[in-house]
């Protein structure tokens, strides 16, 4: 059976699998991703994990894997394959394409940012299925988006797209570590909501699904934070809907396990501030956290039909 690797590479864990031609998750497996031990140890965590999975895929189908793709967070220059920057992994400028590569005996590898290729997963096979143009924003830790036009993902001229994250919702608020103040993410990530609640609980150890139980049980504190995060991010994503007219706005990530706890107050909100823009369909992610893999696998998929697919002499060389 035809098969690639994918990776997911996170701050604290790795997710991997075997992707069939048709999307197929065929095997599956988590690692840590080992940061604590260093930026060189988590580069070897990534070499010998995808080792490992070629290893599965010989013994469970009786040949190689035809391709990998791998996702990664931070600053991604994927035309070049290197992971330029992740402060929660702590390396600069890894040719982790060209290290894969030569782990895996040659396999042609595709490098994406994480966030992206997650994207990529939700628009071909996910709840953007079915729309040309859509925006995925996951609410984790931070808040970061993808722009979905057609079957790919924009990337933007320095691979920066899609950062609704740091559009400042609140001029001259809360400090963010991008250097401005008043970001969306310092008010509307699961982080932020986190820290809210647990400083109007009184518990330090309350996070964003322990308010959002809260706000079902009718606690007022918690309807108040709630309300400034889904104020905040109705504020974020009408600017990015003026900007980018989608057809669909899919929410992810942890904030987003709410379910209508979320998407209710949330449409109303968006509903309630436009005015010439359209109405996007707020859905929730499909996904979950396999989004990443899948997406690694489809970048996988797309590098051999790119290779595969007949070119003029005028074409530049299709490299891996």
């Amino acid at each position: 059976m035809r098969h690639v690797i994918a990776l997911d590479v996170g701050g604290t864990g790795m997710k991997a699998a075997l992707v069939g031609a048709d999307g197929t998750l065929l095997y599956e497996a988590r690692r840590a991703t080992g940061r604590a031990r260093g930026p060189e140890a988590v580069v070897a965590s990534i070499l010998g994990f995808a080792a490992e999975l070629r290893e599965q895929g010989l013994q469970r189908y009786g040949t190689p894997a035809s391709a990998a793709g791998v996702a990664v967070p931070g600053i991604v220059d994927a035309g070049r394959g290197i992971a330029v920057y992740a402060a929660n992994l702590g390396w600069r400028d890894v040719p982790l394409r060209a290290l894969l590569s030569e782990r895996l005996g040659g396999l042609p590898v595709a490098l994406g940012h994480d966030v992206r290729t997650g994207g990529l997963a939700e628009g071909r096979i996910g709840a953007g299925r079915g729309a040309d143009r859509f925006l995925f924003v996951p609410l984790g830790t931070g808040i970061a988006g993808a722009i979905g036009i057609g079957d790919a993902i924009e990337a933007g001229a320095h691979g920066y797209a899609g950062e609704i994250g740091h559009i400042v919702v609140r001029p001259g608020g809360v400090p963010c570590g991008c250097g401005q103040r008043g970001c969306l993410e310092r008010y509307a990530s699961a982080s932020a909501v986190s820290a809210a609640w647990a400083e109007a609980s009184g518990d330090p150890d309350a996070d964003a699904a322990d308010c959002a139980k809260a706000v079902e049980s009718g606690d007022p504190a918690a309807a108040r934070v709630w309300r400034t995060a889904v104020d905040a991010l109705a504020d974020g994503l009408v600017t990015a809907l003026t900007l980018l007219d989608p057809r669909t706005l899919i929410i992810g990530g942890g904030l987003a396990e709410a379910g209508e706890t979320l998407f209710a107050p949330l449409r109303a909100a968006v509903e309630e501030r436009v005015t010439f823009q359209k109405l996007p369909a707020v859905v929730p992610a499909a996904l979950g956290d396999t989004a990443g893999c899948l997406g690694a696998g489809l970048l996988a998929w797309d590098l051999l039909a790119a290779d595969n697919s007949p070119r003029t002499p005028h074409d530049p060389e299709v490299s891996a």
